[in-house]
Parts: structure tokens; C-alpha cells; sequence
């Protein structure tokens, strides 16, 4: 018979598997499903750019220590929040632009774009202000290059070359929606007791202004088109958990809150922000997404 804790391995290793399938399938979708022409396009608006840019690496960094000294959060929940604040580029912001109908290959740009500077930024900003933090930018870039930007990549060589394999992207943007059902299902029955544990320590509702702040911030400075402005704001909300997660787990494997904060963040961002994104799906026409 299977113990609790035999259980919850078999979930997490299933979890992961779903994980992994839907970076992986969602990344060989919009690569056959886009042209680099059509990536590229949105990023040469320089004004847009810098204010991604200073959405992701400024505000919300910025609000993740303000937010940590408003509530008086303790260091190890503050670290966490910080770990959040300071990792962007989400491979699940091009999932939350097309179930919002927003700029899609902006979107990935955008999380290009912003992945690329968090492997320079969290080693060169976060590491200095935290001590007992030693984490290479490799150990960050490694699991994004190979696991997102290599796939991503290759699919947009093929479609180049080979124009029918864009007929592949719709069914496996279906695999990839149903594997980050999975996941987050699974994700949150794994978790749920460091989930009950971070009841009462403020980290719940630390997490929400957070993502307040970050969300107004991104709409704000997304630029005058509307399929962009939403992007930017879920990109900005919509932090890179998996890095955050990478460095909470090799220099922090004592530290039980950090990895509840960061724990927190995962399930709220995919709580609020799923639903949200849908939400602005309904209410906007795909063809008014660029008004």
C-alpha cells in the first residue's frame, strides 16, 4: 500500500512530466504557428520595449521590497517575495495572450526578451543584496535555453522551411493547454500543505499587492495598442517562477518560507491571472486586439 508521501512523489513526478510537456508543446506551437518577422515586429517600437523593460526590472522589484516592508514581512518571506520581484519572462505569458486575444507574437518577444535579461539580472542585482545566495547564470539560463528558447527556435526554422507544419500548431496548442490543466491541478494538491503552513504569515495577501502593483504597472506602460497593453501587463504580473524556484531550491533548501512564498506566488498567479486572462478574451474581439 502506498504511503502520503510515496503518493505525493508519484504526483510530483507527474507533475512535472506535465509541466514539461507543456513548455514544451506550447513552445513548438507558437514557433510553427509564427514567423520571426512577426516576433520581431513589436520589439522594434524601442518606447514599448524600455517600458517592458522597466516594468519587469524596476517596478516590480521595487514593489516586491516595498510591499515586504509595508506588511512587515520576516527576511526569510521578504527573500522570497524579492526571488518573484526580480525573475521575468514567464513561458506562461504566451498562453495568458491567447486566452486574453492579445498580441501573441508580441508576447513571445516579450517573454524572450525578458528571460534574457533575468539570467544577467538576477546574478548581478539580487546576488549582491542577499547574502548566502551563489547562483551562476548558467544554473538560470540552462532550463530556459534548452527547455524554451532551443525549442522555440527549431520550430521556427521548420516552419521557415517547411510552410505545412504550421497545421501542427493547433493541436499542440491543445496538448499544451490540457498538460497546464494537469499541472496546476496537480501542482496545488502537492503544495497544499506548505499552502495551509503560509496562512496567517501575510505572504498570501503580500502576494496579491504585489501582483496589484506589477499588473497596473504593466497596463500602464504597455504602450498605446490594447493587444499590447494587456500583454505587457501579464507579462509584468506573471513573474518567472520556474527561476525563482531554481534558485529558492539550491540556496535555500533550509529555508522552508522562502519556498512557501514562492509557492504562494505560483498558485495565486495562475489563480487570479487564468481567469483573468479569459475574462478579457470574452469581452475582446480578436479583431479589435491592435485598436
Amino acid at each position: 500500500m502506498l504511503t502520503s508521501d510515496a503518493v505525493s512523489q508519484v504526483l510530483t513526478e507527474i507533475a512535472n512530466v506535465a509541466i514539461l510537456t507543456f513548455v514544451l508543446s506550447s513552445m513548438v506551437s507558437l514557433g510553427l504557428s509564427l514567423t520571426l518577422d512577426q516576433v520581431l515586429e513589436p520589439l522594434r517600437d524601442v518606447r514599448l520595449v524600455i517600458m517592458g523593460l522597466i516594468a519587469n526590472f524596476v517596478i516590480a522589484p521595487s514593489a516586491a521590497w516595498g510591499v515586504a516592508k509595508l506588511l512587515g514581512l520576516d527576511d526569510s518571506l521578504t527573500l522570497g517575495l524579492l526571488l518573484l520581484g526580480t525573475a521575468a519572462g514567464a513561458p506562461f505569458l504566451p498562453k495568458l495572450a491567447q486566452f486574453s486575444k492579445g498580441d501573441v507574437a508580441y508576447s513571445v518577444g516579450l517573454m524572450v526578451l525578458l528571460m534574457v535579461v533575468t539570467v544577467a539580472f538576477i546574478p548581478l542585482v539580487l546576488v549582491p543584496m542577499i547574502e548566502g545566495v551563489a547562483v551562476s547564470a548558467w544554473d538560470i539560463a540552462k532550463p530556459l535555453l534548452f527547455g524554451m528558447l532551443l525549442p522555440l527556435g527549431i520550430a521556427m526554422l521548420v516552419r521557415a522551411r517547411y510552410d505545412e507544419s504550421k497545421k501542427l500548431a493547433a493541436p499542440l496548442n491543445q496538448v499544451s493547454t490540457v498538460a497546464v490543466a494537469l499541472a496546476l491541478v496537480l501542482g496545488l494538491v502537492v503544495g497544499l500543505p506548505q499552502l495551509i503552513d503560509a496562512f496567517g504569515t501575510g505572504a498570501f495577501i503580500a502576494v496579491l499587492l504585489f501582483m496589484a502593483i506589477c499588473f497596473a504597472a504593466g497596463y500602464l506602460l504597455g504602450g498605446r495598442i490594447r493587444g499590447q497593453r494587456w500583454v505587457t501587463a501579464f507579462g509584468t504580473t506573471q513573474r518567472n517562477v520556474s527561476a525563482a524556484l531554481l534558485i529558492a531550491t539550491t540556496n535555500f533548501a533550509g529555508g522552508a518560507e522562502v519556498l512557501i512564498m514562492v509557492m504562494v506566488g505560483a498558485v495565486l498567479m495562475a489563480a487570479v491571472l487564468l481567469p483573468l486572462a479569459a475574462e478579457v478574451g470574452r469581452r475582446m474581439e480578436p479583431d479589435t486586439a491592435r485598436a
